[in-house]
């Protein structure tokens, strides 16, 4: 099957089954400074697993877009994508167990009609000392389908992957392991903090006989084994805790969170373990080859092409939905995938610009559902030859700088790690280049470098999470509304086409991009602070208000640009005094936005203690957007 039969197969079957299909989010999401990606298909979707009822109802189901930087490393195998679409089914609060995995067997094996003798699968073994109990549930609910299919279902204990190693599959088609099977934004039990929800999982393999266990990542395989001979399908999350000072407590709803990798099952309905050769990838493919003189399966060949066209893919969506190579956030990301197709293709012996004819099979692969792509192909074209272009002459000032190196005799691990992060040169090219010349180069201290370096971004990236929108921090809440009241402000000073193309709000400030031509004057920075404050020491009321997507948009309230939204939509309106969620009086409401919330329920909470709102920051971010960094003080 193509992608987009899979896709529409899946949307169908759940939509028969009382889910109200919703658009997939951006990849960048407008309104969550929690992370620099949507990253899978619950991300968007999490206020209403803390309770929030969602404007379609109790079922939703759609297709993700999703990117995780995470995985640019292990790029080169046959199933592992940064950019990808995550199936998503959910219910809130609504079906559990034995539903969402009967439904999900359902339309593997009836609507796909995969094999479910090459079926297999996992659950959480439980947690004694966190009192949370081994999902045995779920396991009866899969022994009865397996037994219905005439498959005897023999269930096997493993615990940590490393034991998994170890003790291998043992005949078994029903596998407990710990940690690995249960899911929190968190990570295991013992890593969240209070106030995060989490819950158990069962996933799905599918097995695929031809492949060979490779022994270097331990001596038996078994479904969580890394060397592709089981690919994950899906993982069925039962978000039913919430983390508390004392322990773990029961949600107020049982919610189920499904998701599964689009390309993965539509590899599998091709009886082939390798995503790279599914439809949406035979243009950019064909490109490959014919550039590079080399085959798809050429032994050497193969990762190259690859990373190449994975890389090219991701950067595809992320310059149609508005980012721009840059050094920082999303933009430092595209830039690096960007370098690292470039370097690929180089390898490939392709040393022309090659990565804007790839990206353009991927605006036609995807024109039916994702036609932002195929409209914006000019400006992808553009961006990318630019980068290419750019990248080549910082590959040339590496090589001199490298060449200086030599003349000490030596080159060392500080040496090769200053090339990395000061002139984007690889390492693996240094290594190559000293290897020519005679030198030898401590690979292993050059890894433990690296090693430190990605440690501190992770880091960096933990903390951003955790003081982030999602986390409903007090603060944050109270920035997030001052947000609102800040675009209003800035329309009424500078004029009605100023739109949001972005934001970022912590604890510690809020920060806006938006469209606008000029630089503002200290005059117009001082009118949006007098109108901000004004608003905000009225004491106006927060009102969310269920409608539909049409009948909000004739109100003319604000959207995120590039947001495909549901039928049915969240608007907050604020102001005037004297408004209900009965009777919000939109019609007098000094903004009005869709938006997913949550928010002060009264402006009296921003200025509590007499603070005021003040610009620290207005500058260009790129051409026509505007950043405003802003705080209460």
């Amino acid at each position: 099957m193509t992608v987009s039969e899979v896709r529409a197969r899946y949307l169908a079957f759940f939509k028969a089954r009382g889910h109200a299909v919703i658009p997939s989010a951006p990849i960048v999401p407008g309104n969550d400074p929690t992370t620099l990606f949507t990253s899978s298909g619950m991300q968007p979707l999490l206020p209403y697993f803390l309770g929030k009822d969602h404007p379609e109802g109790k079922r939703v189901v759609d297709s993700q877009l999703s990117f995780r930087a995470g995985d640019i490393e292990e790029i080169g195998d046959n199933r592992h994508t940064t950019f990808f679409e995550m199936l998503g089914n959910w219910s809130f609060g609504d079906y559990f167990k034995k539903e969402q995995i009967a439904w999900f067997w359902e339309f593997l094996t009836g609507e796909l009609k995969l094999d479910p003798v090459r079926i297999y699968v996992t659950c959480y073994i439980g947690n004694p000392d966190a009192g949370i109990e081994k999902d045995t549930v779920s396991a009866s609910v899969w022994k009865e389908l397996f037994s219905k299919a005439g498959i005897e279902a023999k269930e096997v204990e493993i615990g940590d992957e490393a034991r998994g190693y170890e003790v291998g599959e043992q005949g078994g088609r029903i596998f407990y392991y710990s940690d690995k099977n249960w899911w929190s934004r968190a990570g295991a039990p013992g890593k969240m903090p209070a106030g995060e929800p989490g819950g158990p999982d069962t996933e799905m393999f599918y097995m695929f006989p031809n492949v060979e266990h490779d022994p270097k990542w331990g001596a038996l395989c078994h479904p969580n084994c890394d060397c592709g001979r089981y690919i994950e399908l899906g993982n069925s999350v039962f978000m039913q805790y919430l983390k508390t000072e004392s322990g773990f407590d029961l949600l107020p709803k049982q919610n189920v969170d499904y998701g599964g990798g689009l390309e993965r099952i539509t590899a599998a309905t091709h009886d082939s373990p390798d995503v790279f050769l599914i439809d949406v990838f035979d243009g950019a493919r064909t490109v490959l080859e014919a550039k590079s003189g080399k085959q798809y399966d050429d032994a050497s060949a193969t990762r190259p092409f690859r990373i190449i066209l994975d890389h090219m893919r991701a950067a595809s969506f992320m310059l149609a939905e508005g980012i721009t190579p840059s050094n920082t956030e999303a933009g430092y990301v595209l830039r690096r995938l960007i370098r690292r197709a470039i370097r690929e293709a180089d390898r490939l012996g392709i040393k022309d610009a090659v990565l804007a004819d790839v990206a353009k099979g991927y605006g036609e692969a995807y024109a039916e559902h994702y036609s932002h792509v195929l409209q914006n192909a000019d400006k992808i074209r553009d961006e990318l030859a630019k980068e290419e272009e750019k990248f080549r002459t910082t590959l040339s000032q590496g090589l001199k700088e490298f060449e200086k190196l030599t003349k000490t005799g030596t080159v060392s691990a500080d040496d090769a790690f200053t090339l990395f992060t000061t002139y984007g040169f690889p390492i693996e090219l240094t290594e190559e280049l000293a290897k020519e010349r005679g030198f030898s180069l401590d690979m292993d201290s050059v890894a433990a470098k690296m090693k430190e370096h990605q440690d501190t971004s992770r880091a960096g990236g933990a903390q951003r999470f955790a003081g982030g929108l999602a986390d409903h921090a007090e603060q944050t809440v109270q920035y997030h509304t001052t947000h609102h009241i800040l675009l209003a402000a800035l329309q009424k000073v500078l004029g009605p086409e100023v739109k949001q193309r972005g934001s970022n709000i912590t604890s510690e400030r809020l920060r806006i991009d938006f469209a606008s031509q000029g630089k503002m004057t200290d005059e117009q920075k001082e009118e949006v602070e007098k109108i901000v404050n004004d608003i905000i020491y009225q004491d106006l009321p927060m009102t969310r208000t269920v409608m539909p997507r049409e009948e909000a948009e004739k109100l003319g309230a604000q959207m995120e640009f590039g947001v495909k939204y549901p039928d049915m939509v969240s608007v907050y309106s604020l102001g005037p005094v004297g408004a209900t969620e009965a009777d919000p009086k939109i019609g007098e409401a000094f903004s009005l936005e869709f938006c997913g919330g949550p928010h002060v329920s009264n402006t009296k909470e921003i200025h509590d203690g007499g603070k005021k709102f003040k610009i620290k920051k207005e500058e260009a971010v790129a051409a026509g957007i505007r950043r405003i960094k802003a705080v209460m003080e």
